[in-house]
């Protein structure tokens, strides 16, 4: 099934959705994340048709999220650019959102924790500019110069 584009409207999150909205992208995003870099590598995790694969992959090239790099035997792999990197938050985001309102009863699936001292990262969170952890209600939106016509 087709989805339906986005790139017509004014809005961050439209034109964000429009890229990484679909969800086999976005678990090709969370297996990329956690080593996979290889297409069969891939498509044998997520037991995802080849073709439906292929044309995720592509457009995560496209778009600069992952960048496709050759290797042996003329096949390649795929590995996050920065721009694929600054999605970590988003997806640890949805994983912690997950853990809180989508448990398994024996407890979380994962825990995420700092390379460098094996401690758990606290949940991820919205924060001011001073430190302070920000709830949804002491949060607004305003128009900001490229909404205003």
């Amino acid at each position: 099934m087709k989805l339906k584009s986005f790139d017509h409207m004014n809005c961050s999150l439209a034109q964000t959705l429009d890229v990484i909205g679909e969800r086999w992208t976005l678990l090709i995003l969370r297996d990329a994340f956690f080593g996979t870099k290889r297409f069969e590598q891939f498509q044998k995790n997520l037991d995802i048709a080849r073709n439906i694969l292929t044309a995720r992959l592509n457009r995560l090239v496209d778009e600069g999220i992952l960048a496709k790099r050759p290797i042996d035997g003329g096949r390649f792999e795929y590995v996050l650019t920065d721009k694929g990197l600054d999605l970590q938050p988003v997806l640890l985001a949805m994983t912690h959102w997950g853990d809180k309102y989508k448990p398994n009863a024996k407890g979380k699936r994962l825990v995420f924790v700092e390379r460098a001292t094996g401690k758990p990262i606290a949940p991820m969170a919205v924060h001011a500019t001073d430190g302070r952890v920000l709830k949804p209600r002491d949060i607004k939106a305003k128009p900001g110069p490229g909404l205003r016509s």
